[in-house]
């Protein structure tokens, strides 16, 4: 096992409506394939005085902002004082936490959000989790195919972990920024409190509590 890339090392899982999701499992990206199944488990029990439900598969907190012209499929929730801003695209399977920021432009697939996270500008998340309070600078996007359409592996250090995934975007912890412009390759693990500079392009594990400059180029936080 490979404590650091453990759910329990990367995410808080008090800060999300679907802790059930995580049930069973030891790495995070071992979820991404329940995220349907587990939206369409928890939706029904939420509270109608607290949740609308305006089409099959959707519901959306009543305290939640959400623009004319988002395009929202399900299965999804959005969580209460959740945002959704101008043309925000939400493909489907996907859950925004409570307080997250979903904004302009931002496209999200088979995806968790855990609560304030936010992805403002421009971004492209797609079969990730990204954990409490982090972060996605403008531009930002989670490349989740390997271009040679093999499956993806996680990468610590010499280490090669097989995931089975074919597509596997990227698992943030906690806290974590991620400068404009990144490209974060598929299989990318960053762990809790890391900020990643601006226009990067990240693959592998990113330990906790670092800053990410440029590959081979990583520093402990002070």
């Amino acid at each position: 096992m490979y404590k650091e890339l453990t759910i329990s090392n990367l995410l808080n899982l008090n800060e999300t409506i679907a802790a059930v999701a995580f049930e069973g499992c030891t790495y995070p990206w071992e979820v991404l394939s329940k995220i349907k199944d587990v939206i369409l488990q928890i939706g029904p029990t939420l509270s109608k005085e607290e949740y609308d439900n305006p089409q099959e598969g959707i519901w959306i907190a009543k305290s939640a902002k959400v623009a004319a012209s988002a395009s929202i499929n399900g299965p999804v929730i959005i969580g209460k004082n959740a945002e959704v801003r101008h043309c925000a695209f939400i493909r489907g399977s996907a859950i925004v936490g409570e307080d997250a920021v979903v904004g302009n432009s931002t496209e999200l697939k088979n995806v968790i959000l855990f609560n304030k996270v936010q992805v403002p500008h421009f971004n492209y998340v797609g079969d990730s989790i990204l954990g409490y309070g982090s972060h996605m600078g403008a531009g930002c996007i989670t490349s989740n195919v390997k271009s040679d359409k093999s499956l993806v592996k996680v990468k610590v250090g010499d280490e090669i972990i097989e995931t089975g995934l074919k597509k596997f975007g990227a698992i943030l912890g906690d806290n974590v920024e991620v400068g404009c412009n990144t490209v974060l390759n598929p299989g990318t693990v960053v762990g809790k409190n890391v900020n990643i500079y601006p226009l990067s392009m990240v693959r592998g594990y990113v330990k906790a509590g670092t800053i990410y400059k440029k590959a081979g180029e990583i520093v402990a936080k002070h």
